[in-house]
Parts: structure tokens; sequence; C-alpha cells
């Protein structure tokens, strides 16, 4: 499959995510193998002026992870509510005061 995002052809998921985000993905997943105090924190600098000069950039990320896991991994969004539990112990706790 060919994906194409602003004019430029994505040849891996990797290379399509960077072209939709606008920005190297290792900038943002954290330290890369080997990388010292210095790369490090002229990476997160980089980090915070590019969100400092795109903050929409936060949401269109939320967003690309959450289809990518709606897509892939569509299970981690089926959530089964879980019985609340606070009416039993307030009346376990009148019970026990009276």
């Amino acid at each position: 499959m060919k994906y194409i995002v602003a004019g430029h052809t994505a040849v891996t998921a990797e290379e399509f995510v960077e072209l939709a985000l606008g920005t190297p993905l290792d900038l943002w997943l954290g330290p890369e193998e080997g990388e010292s105090e210095i790369e490090r924190a002229a990476r997160l600098d980089a980090a915070r002026d590019i969100l400092a000069d795109d903050p929409g950039l936060v949401d269109r990320v939320s967003q690309v992870a959450a289809e990518a896991i709606e897509a892939f991994a569509p299970d981690l969004f089926n959530v089964t509510p879980l019985p609340r539990t606070t009416a039993r112990r307030w009346e376990l706790q009148r019970g026990e005061a009276a």
C-alpha cells in the first residue's frame, strides 16, 4: 500500500507518521541509545520549541495515536464499567456506628 502525505510518498508506517506530524518521531519517543545528557537536553529543548510554535500539534498527535490504537488494537477501547461499591461502604459504616 502506498501512502502519500503532502506530496511525499511514505514507504514505512514510521515515515507516514513523520510526514503526517511534520516532525521526526525520534524527537518525541524518548532517549536514543547512547544519547548524552547534552543531546537529551537539545532534543527536549527542540520539542518544547516546536510545541510552543504549534500548540495544535498535541491534539493532532493524540488523534493519530487514538486512530492507530483503534485500528490496530480495538480491544483497548472495549471498556467494561466496574460496579460502584461506594454505596455499600457507606451503608456498612452507618450500620457499624449505630
